[in-house]
């Protein structure tokens, strides 16, 4: 979890319907950034907005943004309805919620707040601070439980770049050692390095890459 120091800074989009789809563009970066494959489906009628998984393990997703302060002005308050009507039962899996200003999320079982309208967030005796950051919820829903490190594959570092422990550095090689991949990527993967290559050397690179490529040079 970042520090208050490292936290994301954003400009608050003032329109609530544009802020929304904000929101969900910023979830799917989030949901791959831990390591979850995530889909939008077509559309606006659906009562969810995103689903994460793959065929066979799906999960639907509603997503909810807020930057309203609660009265006491510790915590935030959030919206968990449609059109101030509660969301029935099965409209979906998971609530994730985005308390902006915190840039905090929240990924909440739909049975948490089934029946409810609005949801306090952020406080320290707050009954959904359990959830805050749950994203391994996500990953034991998609099928994806195994790999509850995932969210280190493209979580940012301090740079803001994403880590990439996809790969492993070969000790006294300095390239990083490829993962297991199929004729087709590792042949697009070979034209890559050949082109990175020459453009390295200041040489000139050829209009059609070679059909094979050594990858020692």
């Amino acid at each position: 979890m970042m520090s208050g120091s490292e936290r994301r800074k954003t400009k608050i989009i003032k329109d609530k319907k544009e802020r929304g789809e904000w929101a969900e563009s910023v979830f799917m970066v989030r949901a791959g950034e831990n390591g979850l494959p995530v889909s939008k489906p077509w559309g606006d009628s659906k009562s969810f907005d995103c689903v994460v998984g793959r065929p066979g393990k799906f999960a639907a997703v509603q997503v909810k943004s807020t930057i309203a302060k609660l009265e006491t002005g510790k915590g935030y308050i959030c919206s968990v309805c449609s059109s101030h009507k509660v969301y029935e039962a099965g409209a979906f899996d998971f609530l994730v919620a985005y308390v902006i200003p915190e840039d905090a999320w929240y990924i909440v079982p739909a049975e948490k707040i089934r029946g409810l309208k609005s949801i306090s967030l952020c406080t320290r005796e707050g009954r959904y601070e359990e959830y805050r950051e749950a994203w391994h919820l996500l990953r034991e829903a998609a099928g994806n439980a195994e790999s509850s490190d995932d969210s280190l594959l493209a979580t940012p570092g301090r740079d803001g770049a994403p880590r990439d422990s996809g790969t492993a550095c070969d000790e006294g090689v300095g390239e990083p050692a490829a993962m297991p991949m199929g004729p087709g990527v590792a042949r697009m993967q070979n034209a890559f390095n050949f082109f990175r290559r020459q453009l390295e050397r200041g040489g000139v690179v050829p209009q059609k890459p070679p059909g094979e490529v050594d990858p020692n040079g």
